[in-house]
């Protein structure tokens, strides 16, 4: 009988221990629910359509139509469509209301060379949504939809983000509408190749094609980022996915509101790592900071006296910890606003103070400022920017604009791309966009004209067909 009781007591003592780990390990994870739930409204799904041309037909393209976009390119070309013609290109990715009178968030590469952009909210409204600018650089674009008082996501602040703390996003991977994945913050401030002007957040939340332009949420239900890129060697998710801060998007989001397109911070030098042995030889008591290797003629730098050799370890006040750091801060600068280096010359720290230059050759607007809308105030269908002079002089070319986006027109009919510069339409020169849409306006209705264009260094005349 003592055994038998014994064994009771012994059961109960270890179904109680198994019941209280089993307790505590679920009452210390992250209940997402009511989170989802709360903020899932103002998540959106963005879908887009763009016209190319056909190649020949597929035989998987019926199934292939059916198929979410990332899938497609496992066929070859899932475009087909009949010798000579046109084929519509559907493509998604998510964003986000940030305003409630129709301003969406999303990822420039969610929208790019899109002819028609459509935006589908969570009570499956579907609303046609105008591009009010883009950034490549950052790559974040702002849409514009005809509503009212539509749900807002809360904005957070990235800066305060720690690593290790929980995050989740929502957003529609393949196609797969709100779908929600969570992880954690596992690094701060990296920054990608190509990508020298976003701190990006780094994660371990499931990222894959289509949650692009969707939001990350801490777990106040705050926005902090935007999700935006992974790394991966097999065109999924790997465990390594990438975020725009939320603080950098909405300085963003308010100068493509404002003006169409982003200016940058410009300092004018170019910088390397400080390797351990590089800081011994420079007189550093650590490795940290941005090494000047080089200072650019003519630009801030330069006019502020900064040199070679120089090793800039402050800006502003805030220590320069690796060189990936400083274009960060510079860009997110003021153009013309004065900032203060702590620099490491010759063994002995100075301040230097610069006054910042706007980066220049910065492919600053994908979009022209809304005061060229095209279709109101453009026949051809194009939207267009002043060339830069160092390429006008390189291609010894007096004048022009390049092609930033083709709409449905004309342009697009006569074969004109994005990237193609114009030099001279209907015999007429012209040095800058104002130029060019006043030579648009004044062409002759149901008329074949001339257009000089270069495209990849090379000059060629097409003839662009006006209808009335």
């Amino acid at each position: 009988m003592k055994n038998w009781f014994r064994f009771v007591v012994l059961f109960s003592l270890a179904f109680a221990a198994t019941f209280w780990v089993s307790f505590s390990y679920s009452a210390d994870l992250p209940d997402f629910t009511e989170l989802v739930e709360e903020h899932s409204q103002a998540v959106v799904n963005i879908s887009t359509v763009s016209t190319s041309r056909a190649a020949p037909q597929s035989q998987f393209q019926g199934d292939l139509e059916q198929l979410p976009e990332f899938f497609r390119h496992f066929f070859g070309n899932p475009y087909g469509g009949g010798k000579g013609g046109e084929k519509r290109r559907m493509s998604m990715g998510s964003g986000f209301v940030v305003s409630d009178d129709g301003y969406v968030l999303t990822n420039n590469h969610v929208i790019d060379g899109a002819d028609e952009i459509y935006v589908r909210f969570n009570d499956r409204r579907e609303l046609k949504a105008e591009l009010i600018g883009s950034d490549k650089r950052s790559d974040l674009a702002v849409l514009k939809v005809e509503a009212e008082e539509l749900p807002l996501v809360k904005l957070g602040k990235s800066k305060d983000l720690k690593v290790g703390e929980w995050v989740f996003a929502i957003g529609s991977p393949f196609g797969f509408d709100y779908t929600v994945t969570a992880g954690i913050v596992s690094a701060k401030g990296r920054s990608l190749p190509n990508e020298n002007y976003v701190p990006f957040i780094q994660t371990d939340v499931a990222i894959n094609p289509g949650n692009s332009g969707g939001p990350l949420f801490n777990m106040d239900g705050e926005v902090v980022g935007i999700n935006s890129q992974i790394y991966t060697r097999s065109g999924g998710f790997m465990g390594v996915s990438f975020a725009i801060p939320i603080d950098v998007a909405m300085d963003v989001v308010s100068q493509l509101k404002s003006q169409g397109f982003v200016s940058r911070g410009w300092l004018g030098v170019l910088i390397q790592e400080v390797s351990k042995d590089l800081a011994d030889s420079f007189g550093l008591d650590k490795p940290y900071g941005a090494l000047v290797a080089q200072v650019i003629e003519d630009s801030p730098a330069e006019q502020a006296g900064l040199k070679t050799g120089d090793v800039i370890v402050e800006y502003e006040g805030e220590e320069i910890e690796l060189s990936s750091e400083l274009p960060h801060l510079v860009g997110r600068t003021k153009v013309g606003q004065k900032a203060r280096l702590l620099v490491v010359r010759d063994g002995k720290k100075i301040k230097v103070d610069v006054e910042i230059g706007e980066l220049p050759d910065a492919e600053q607007a994908s979009v022209a400022p809304p005061t060229k809308t095209p279709g109101a105030t453009n026949r051809l269908g194009l939207q267009v920017k002043e060339v830069e002079k160092e390429a006008l002089g390189e291609l010894n070319l007096q004048g022009g604009v390049q092609v930033v986006q083709v709409m449905d027109g004309p342009a697009r009919e006569a074969g004109i791309r994005p990237g193609d510069i114009i030099a001279r339409l209907n015999n007429q020169a012209f040095d800058t966009v104002d130029d060019f849409f006043e030579v648009v306006e004044d062409l002759p209705e149901d008329k074949a004209v001339p257009a000089l264009i270069i495209r990849q260094g090379n000059p060629s005349f097409i003839v662009i067909k006006l209808k009335d």
